[in-house]
């Protein structure tokens, strides 16, 4: 395994054109899980993306390595008791060099108390990513849950996973 030296910091209104770029292929990528196709512009749903820049108690992270960019994440629920781990992305070329969990711990220690990240059990690099995240950071103390998917009654339930830190 290799090693990339990365950054986490909150993104700027400069980086929204880098973001929405990541978030294309964060979302081809779930498309595969999902079953979404693109929309006739090519493009996918981006209402987290427009909530993570806009809206009152959520935050961007821009993950970058070497300044070029390399994931993101999205937080909701800073203004209220529990944080919400709502969109993560690493791209492809810096996974599997400890990159993801590096990005999480530092998005995470940003706001520390009660967390909740969800994924699907369909994607088996997520379910085993996510899991050992939890136990980084909360040992032995995090549960995990399947809770329907809202407003979407056919889809798989997503797998819950809440922890608390400092």
């Amino acid at each position: 395994m290799f090693s990339i030296d990365i950054s986490v910091r909150p993104a700027l209104a400069a980086d929204r054109a880098a973001v929405e770029r990541l978030w294309l292929m964060f979302r081809h990528d779930m498309s595969e899980f999902q079953g979404q196709l693109p929309g006739p512009d090519a493009t996918f749903r981006s209402e987290r993306l427009e909530s993570a820049f806009a809206d009152p108690g959520w935050a961007a992270y821009l993950v970058t390595s070497a300044d070029r960019p390399a994931g993101f994440a999205f937080v909701r629920g800073l203004d209220g008791p529990l944080r919400v781990l709502n969109s993560f992305f690493v791209v492809r070329g810096a996974r599997r060099a400890g990159v993801g969990l590096r990005a999480a711990r530092d998005v995470v220690a940003r706001h520390p108390g009660p967390w909740e990240i969800a994924f699907q059990d369909a994607n088996p690099g997520a379910v085993a990513f996510w899991r050992r995240v939890a136990t980084e950071l909360a040992g032995t103390t995090w549960t995990e849950e399947r809770r329907p998917v809202p407003h979407l009654p056919e889809a798989p339930p997503d797998v819950w996973i809440s922890f608390t830190t400092g």
